[in-house]
């Protein structure tokens, strides 16, 4: 028995698809409706939020459907061709609306000219010159009307006048805390003309909405399938090093993905044309089927397969080890222990995922795309050592420290305001942190499964960490819409903090891990 390694790489092309779209959605789509529509945090969140609540609804369905599918070219490669053929098309068209709802708002509005200001005196302590900057917005919000005027007394105003003035005075200095109450004011101004464009234009804002829609539809059409296609062709015993392989191939996707957007200036400024990325991510999901099509066919793989069994006395078995006694009371309490722990740190984590594009350059003054590929690249690095100190103490005792950095980290981000080395070190923490929670929990709840049940509790796993990353977005928006931006890493502690607490009392679950090849230390649920 021995792997073919370039038979699983061809195979994992497609998770090389997925990952490259969704690392591009996650980054650009929420600063697009921010700087582009004017839409607050809150409204963000919950279109942030939408691909999960399909993909709650759709990945099962799909999954199914492709269980019952046959045809001459399997049953798993008609769903990633359609997929990711649909997916590719709608996510470059997307860039048409958005490109022609920011030439207006460049057009249209002073918007340009307030923000390239807002990057000269962003970092200045002198109370006249940001006391110019907030007149001259006041100026232009009274000569647009009486509406304009009551958005900016309630929704700019606060973030200006407690910490620019003592009562009418203005202030003698400012502080770092002052500044970045100004920076949160001046970007909500530019927030408001935004959206007020969009109130005067909403087909581009439906349009891009709708063709959205088409895209997460198509992407998650073929995600189940395309995740079914490795343990149809392989052999039950070496799955955990295909599973292994596939996943890096997803990281190197993501990888990939932060790449164009850094080439592509993306990573720091508002008022960018995220075109070219939309045309180069699209392009590259076409090319990549083709060269899948190319080198996998399903049935033949299939067929060499269920050869290779018979060959080897291999018998694959439903698992079905006669009706489920349930587990006992103590299991049920370690279940809904971990469950509710993956809920909490999803719900802290996948926040500041969502929201780091639209952080980063405005409240650290640095772009998202290098502390995420310091993030990840520190987390491919850790999953080997992750995987030997597991073996040796335990996951869940893995898993504990892997809470107290990730809690550390983004508790530690709460106090920047502005770029520093450190902030480089403590995203590879974090990136570290969150591969040490990732590589030893899914596995604590399927180790409470008995074979029949596998597939329902990675059900059970998906739901929890959905959940999250449904609730997560709006809530964490909403947060950030009454106290601002700087709330948002605060909130991430906390609930990575919660998760410490509830994973504590779990006791079932840590089995004694096997000791694993390097390879299959990168085996490991890669949501």
């Amino acid at each position: 028995m021995k792997l073919e390694t370039k038979k699983v790489m061809y195979v994992g092309l497609a998770f090389f698809i997925i990952t490259i779209f969704w690392q591009t959605y996650d980054n650009i789509i929420a600063k697009i409706l921010i700087d582009t529509y004017g839409l607050n945090q809150t409204l963000s969140g919950v279109v942030m939020a939408l691909d999960n609540i399909l993909a709650l609804m759709l990945l099962p369905l799909f999954g199914y459907l492709s269980d019952k599918t046959k045809t001459r070219f399997g049953r798993r490669t008609p769903y990633i061709v359609v997929g990711t053929l649909v997916g590719a098309m709608a996510f470059m068209v997307l860039a048409l609306p958005a490109r022609a709802q920011q030439e207006r708002l460049l057009q249209e509005t002073d918007a340009q000219v307030f923000y390239d200001q807002l990057l000269e005196i962003r970092d200045d302590q002198n109370p006249a010159v940001w006391e110019t900057y907030f007149l001259e917005m006041r100026a232009e919000r009274t000569a647009s009307g009486t509406e304009a005027v009551a958005a900016f007394q309630t929704q700019v105003e606060p973030f200006f006048l407690p910490y620019l003035y003592d009562g009418n005075t203005l202030r003698a200095s400012l502080s770092t805390d002052d500044l970045e109450m100004l920076r949160e004011g001046s970007f909500r101004y530019l927030n408001l003309k935004a959206f007020e464009l969009t109130q005067t234009n909403y087909g581009s804002f439906i349009a891009f909405l709708g063709v959205l829609f088409v895209a997460l539809i198509a992407m998650s059409f073929f995600r189940s399938p395309a995740v079914a296609l490795m343990p149809d062709v392989t052999i039950k015993p070496l799955r955990s090093k295909a599973n292994a392989i596939i996943n890096l191939l997803g990281t190197f996707g993501g990888i990939t993905a932060i790449v164009v957007l850094t080439v592509f200036g993306l990573a720091q400024l508002s008022y960018v044309d995220y075109t070219p990325a939309f045309i180069t991510i699209g392009v590259m999901m076409l090319a990549i089927l083709g060269f899948f099509l190319w080198k996998v066919k399903e049935n033949v793989l299939v067929k060499e397969r269920e050869d290779l069994e018979v060959k080897l006395g291999i018998v694959e078995e439903d698992d079905v080890e006669g009706e489920s006694k349930g587990l006992s009371k103590e299991k049920k309490i370690a279940l809904i222990l971990i469950l509710a722990s993956i809920f909490l740190w999803f719900f802290g984590y996948n926040a500041v995922t969502t929201k780091l594009a639209d952080y980063a350059p405005k409240v650290l003054n640095i772009g998202f795309t290098i502390p995420l590929l310091v993030a990840q690249g520190a987390a491919l690095v850790a999953f080997v050592p992750i995987g030997i100190i597991a073996t040796k103490v335990g996951r869940k005792k893995t898993v504990l420290v892997g809470i107290v950095m990730l809690t550390f980290s983004f508790a530690s981000i709460t106090f920047f305001s502005g770029p520093s080395p450190l902030i480089y070190v403590i995203f590879a923490l974090t990136g570290i942190s969150w591969a040490t929670i990732n590589v030893n929990s899914f596995p604590m709840v399927v180790e409470l499964a008995k074979g029949s049940d596998v597939g329902k509790y990675t059900g059970y796993y998906y739901t929890f960490s959905m959940a999250a990353q449904i609730f997560t977005p709006v809530v964490s928006g909403f947060l950030m819409d009454q106290f601002g931006r700087t709330i948002l890493f605060p909130y991430a502690a906390v609930f990575a903090g919660l998760s410490f607490v509830t994973m504590s009392f779990v006791k079932h679950g840590d089995a004694i891990a096997v000791k694993k090849s390097i390879l299959e230390n990168f085996d490991v649920d890669m949501d």
